[in-house]
C-alpha cells in the first residue's frame, strides 16, 4: 500500500532537517572560507584626532568646514547571496521530477549555508519570465520561506528565457553579491548578459545535467516531445549521439570564457557532496591565484 504523500509542512520540515546537518558540520564552514565580505565600508566622517592616519583625511568636508575632518569605516563583513533558479517545464516536468528535487535541495543548502553565515538571502524564480522575487533577507523564517517557495511555488511560464531574469538581477542588486544561476541552460542568448553581471558581481552557474543515457546500438527513430514548447518530433538516437556535440560540454567552454565558475550535478548524484566539491575547487583556484 502506498505511503500517503506528506503535506507541505511536513516536505518543508523534512527539507530543513535534511539540510541542517551538512551546513553545520561541513558546507557552512566551506561556504565562509570562500565567500567572504568585501572589505571595507564608508561609515561617516569625524574631526580629525592626533594619531590618526592622514590618508583617510576627508579633504571636501575639511575645506568646507575649515577643521580637518577624517572618513570612518567599518569592516563589511554581510553579503547578498542570491538564486537564480530556473522553475520551466523542462525543469518541473522531468521525469520522476528529479530535476527539480536536486535544484530544491541545492538552492536550500546554499540558503541556509548563507543564512548561517549572517548573509542575506534573496531569491527569483523564471521561466520565460519573471515568477517569483524574495528581497534578501536574514534569519532562519525567511529561509524556510525560500525554501517553501522552492518546493510548492507552481510558476505560469513553460519556457527558458534568461534576459528578463538577469536584467530583473541586475537593477535589484546595487552592491557586489554573490549570485547561483541554478538551470538546465535549454537556452539560447544569455551569455553576453550572464558576463556582464560577472564583471560586477561573484557569479556562479549550476548546471542540472540529465542521468546518463546510452544510445550505443539503437537506430530505431522514437517518438519525442519538448516539455516547454509542447512540440513532437521524431529523432534517430544513433545519428544524434554520433554528429551532435553534448549540451553540457559547450555551455563548459562558454562559462570558462565568460569567467564565470560551473558546477555540473547530475540528478540522483549526491548534493551535499557536489556542493562541498565545488566549494573546495573553487578554494583551490583562489589559493593557486593569490598564491596561498
Amino acid at each position: 500500500m502506498p505511503e500517503p504523500i506528506a503535506d507541505s509542512d511536513s516536505r518543508l520540515s523534512l527539507l530543513e532537517l535534511q539540510c541542517r546537518r551538512p551546513v553545520e558540520h561541513l558546507l557552512a564552514g566551506e561556504y565562509r572560507s570562500i565567500f567572504r565580505g568585501q572589505g571595507i565600508e564608508f561609515e561617516d566622517v569625524r574631526r580629525y584626532q592626533p594619531g590618526d592616519d592622514v590618508r583617510s583625511m576627508d579633504w571636501k568636508v575639511t575645506a568646507r568646514t575649515g577643521e580637518p575632518h577624517i572618513k570612518r569605516y567599518i569592516e563589511q563583513r554581510e553579503q547578498f547571496l542570491y538564486l537564480l533558479v530556473d522553475v520551466s517545464a523542462s525543469i518541473l516536468e522531468s521525469p520522476s521530477g528529479r530535476k527539480h528535487a536536486t535544484i530544491v535541495e541545492l538552492a536550500s543548502l546554499l540558503t541556509m549555508a548563507a543564512i548561517r553565515n549572517n548573509d542575506r538571502v534573496g531569491l527569483i524564480l523564471f521561466s520565460d519570465r519573471v515568477e517569483l522575487v524574495i528581497p534578501p533577507g536574514k534569519g532562519r523564517r525567511h529561509a524556510l520561506r525560500i525554501m517553501d517557495s522552492l518546493l510548492n511555488f507552481r510558476p505560469q511560464g513553460r519556457t527558458t528565457h534568461f534576459e528578463s531574469v538577469l536584467n530583473r538581477f541586475g537593477h535589484m542588486a546595487r552592491k557586489h553579491s554573490v549570485v547561483f544561476v541554478l538551470s538546465d541552460f535549454l537556452a539560447a542568448d544569455y551569455l553576453d548578459e550572464l558576463r556582464a553581471l560577472a564583471g560586477r558581481h561573484d557569479v556562479n552557474a549550476i548546471n542540472i545535467l540529465d542521468a546518463v543515457q546510452s544510445t550505443s546500438g539503437i537506430t530505431e527513430l522514437i517518438h519525442m516531445r519538448d516539455t516547454e514548447t509542447g512540440d513532437h518530433r521524431f529523432v534517430d538516437l544513433s545519428r544524434a549521439a554520433r554528429q551532435v556535440r553534448p549540451h553540457h560540454v559547450d555551455l563548459q567552454e562558454q562559462m570558462l570564457q565568460a569567467g564565470i565558475s560551473l558546477m555540473e550535478v547530475a540528478v540522483g548524484e549526491d548534493c551535499v557532496t557536489a556542493l562541498a566539491g565545488f566549494f573546495q575547487s573553487r578554494q583551490r583556484r583562489i589559493a593557486d591565484e593569490t598564491g596561498g
